[in-house]
């Protein structure tokens, strides 16, 4: 007999770099939290395809394509999705306004909650000043992250055999670089002054992996996390109240009994 999970629905879900095509690409966490999430929209904050690494080497396990189809899916059934590209899907940026099987691609919008407060949506990246001026720089970044998730497998096994728990090297050697240069701190300061250029009340972006919810000079700065070790995504409530959450794996044989909202009601299993 399977177990009988609820799935919520939600006004909003915000969802970014996902990096499908990294072999660091949660693909099952995200997979489960498709499932067991409805949204009336999804906003996909960039980096959701990894093009710097598909360009230095194709990985495309079945993974990445039932993220795609669970996605396209959602888009059939009525959920409008908006894609905003970030910098490792940047070659989408060259079709704003267009729409592929549902899914419409826009460099940034403004979204206005239940409540009526407005937010600037965008991945960020056009903030970060090592990618935007030394590009050479942050590819061999890119690199060391590739290196150090691979080191953290390798450690997580080790640590498992000996009993310990978890440790994530590849999140501590991030932060401790950042942390060396304030580089999340000053970012996020930035992004809310764009904010407040743009006379709105919040902003939502990615790209740095840090997820948060917090208030910057009066600006409600809202950061999606990843799927790539923190599994984390924003949801809007139907009032507009904001949630930080963060995906545990759930077995995708489970039943799941909707909860009621606009567009679901009843029983269905996991797709």
């Amino acid at each position: 007999m399977t177990d009988t999970v609820q799935a919520k629905h939600f006004r909003t879900l915000f969802i970014s770099d996902v990096h499908l095509g990294s072999k660091a690409a949660r693909t099952d966490y995200l997979l489960d939290f498709l499932r067991y999430h409805e949204a009336d929209t999804i906003f996909l904050v960039g980096d959701i395809i990894d093009g710097w690494r598909l360009k230095r080497s194709w990985y495309w396990p079945q993974g990445c394509n039932d993220v795609v189809q669970k996605l396209l899916r959602k888009a059939r059934k009525g959920t409008r999705i908006v894609y905003i590209p970030g910098n490792h899907d940047e070659f989408l940026r060259s079709f704003p306004g267009t729409h592929f099987g549902g899914i419409e691609v826009a460099d940034r919008v403004i979204h206005e909650m239940a409540d009526g407060k407005k937010y600037l949506v965008l991945h960020g990246d056009q903030f970060d000043v090592v990618v935007r001026n030394a590009r050479l720089l942050a590819y061999l970044g890119d690199w060391a992250y590739d290196a150090a998730i691979a080191i953290n497998v390798v450690l997580a096994a080790v640590r498992r055999r000996l009993g310990m728990p978890y440790w994530s090297f590849s999140a501590w050697a991030k932060l401790q670089v950042k942390h060396a240069v304030n580089f999340i701190g000053e970012f996020q300061r930035i992004v809310a002054e764009e904010a407040r250029r743009n006379n709105v009340e919040g902003v939502i972006c990615g790209h740095i992996h840090h997820a948060v919810m917090e208030d910057i000079d009066g600006i409600h700065y809202v950061n999606t996390g990843d799927w790539v070790e923190s599994c984390t995504a924003i949801a809007e409530h139907e009032d507009g109240r904001l949630e930080l959450i963060t995906w545990g794996h759930i077995a995708a044989t489970a039943e799941i009994t909707l909860l009621p909202g606009p567009m679901t009601s009843g029983k269905m299993q996991a797709a």
